[in-house]
């Protein structure tokens, strides 16, 4: 058995949306009908990477498929081409390992939404922009958007409706430019909430017209309350761009805001599966949720045993965070490489091969 990857482009007009709906046709949909009828497989499916809303274009997305088909790699590109309406389109295939899962690597993710600002709208535009009638001062926008970068949490900005339990995010990049009619928002992260982008465009948008404050961002992204931010911008003006792959962990990682900071040492991951998590502080409703996500996260990325030195020391011997367990060790146990000093707490994690192993 193959897994291919496809590189994705289309535009999200006609559809519902990435994801299978009741209502209506998917891209998931189509992308599998043309599976079937090209591989004769009635049992052949995608599994995607990013799940955009109806109405929503790309340019890059990602998703895999299984099949034992001989058909060279780099040649379902064009195959499967032949089988999609002329709105989907295949840019690129390739194979990849067995265990390739597009949701489950770490991939920096960027957007795009356009916003037509004059007083009369374009109609070759009307699916691929936001038509907004009044003046937007885009210097006010940008000021605004790069409170953004960095880590936070972004509960502000996502949709009511989601289940997510953490809505901390990473964004790299947020820039607001102008080009005569044309305002285009372009934001990078490790992830985004449900409706996140177009909640920070709409709120950008307010910003820019004058009716939020161009300071406030910040104290909106602090509040953590959805009802503080602007309106969700309508979902034509919105482009996933791309989903690049990161490489794998190698170093230090270091994050700091004003409820948390931490340092994550990956020098080791690659050759013996062991990191190291330092956090110096956290805010007290923050500290569960950034010792697990982070867990979690080296966990992910290979780690075998994790040690960790919590300077706010509230870990114990033997606490539990949801599927781990911590027990507390003598500091010249760990790796010399972490260079711990005789009098430091240190903890490392227990169960950690086991929740790999059930994939939770």
């Amino acid at each position: 058995m193959r897994r291919i990857l496809l590189t994705v482009a289309y535009d999200g007009t006609n559809y519902v949306g990435w994801q299978y709906q009741p209502n209506g046709i998917s891209i998931e949909e189509v992308l599998n009908g043309a599976l079937k009828k090209l591989l004769k497989d009635p049992s052949v499916y995608v599994i995607g990477c990013s799940r955009t809303d109806s109405g929503v274009h790309s340019d890059g997305n990602l998703c895999v498929f299984d099949t034992e088909s001989r058909i060279p790699a780099d040649k379902f590109t064009f195959a499967l081409n032949e089988f999609l309406p002329k709105d989907i389109v295949i840019t690129e295939s390739a194979e990849v390992p067995p265990d390739y899962h597009p949701r489950k690597r770490n991939s920096l993710k960027t957007y795009e939404y356009r916003i037509l600002n004059r007083k009369i709208p374009l109609p070759k535009e009307r699916n691929y922009s936001y038509f907004y009638y009044y003046p937007l001062d885009e210097k006010k926008m940008q000021k605004a958007a790069s409170v953004l970068v960095g880590e936070h949490d972004f509960k502000s900005f996502c949709s009511i409706r989601t289940s997510v339990e953490d809505t901390v995010r990473r964004i790299t990049r947020a820039e607001v430019v102008r080009d005569g009619d044309l305002i285009t928002f372009t934001i990078s992260g490790n992830g985004f909430l449900y409706n996140m982008v177009r909640i920070i465009a709409g709120t950008l948008v307010k910003i820019g017209n004058g009716m939020i404050p161009e300071d406030s961002m910040e104290e909106i992204l602090e509040a953590r309350d959805r009802a503080k931010a602007g309106p969700r911008a309508p979902a034509m003006g919105l482009t996933l761009k791309s989903i690049i792959e990161e490489p794998p962990l190698t170093g230090l990682i270091t994050e700091e805001n004003r409820h948390w900071a931490y340092t994550m040492d990956c020098r080791m991951l690659s050759s013996s599966g062991k990191a190291f998590l330092s956090i110096c502080r956290s805010d007290e409703r923050d500290f569960e949720a950034l010792l697990l996500r982070n867990t979690k996260f080296l966990s992910r990325n290979g780690a075998k045993e994790i040690y960790l030195l919590d300077r706010t020391r509230r870990v114990t011997d033997g606490t539990q965070s949801a599927y781990f367990t911590w027990h507390g060790i003598n500091p010249g146990s760990a790796p010399e490489e972490f260079e711990l000093s005789p009098d430091a707490e240190v903890f490392v994690t227990r169960d950690l091969l086991k929740y790999q192993e059930e994939d939770v």
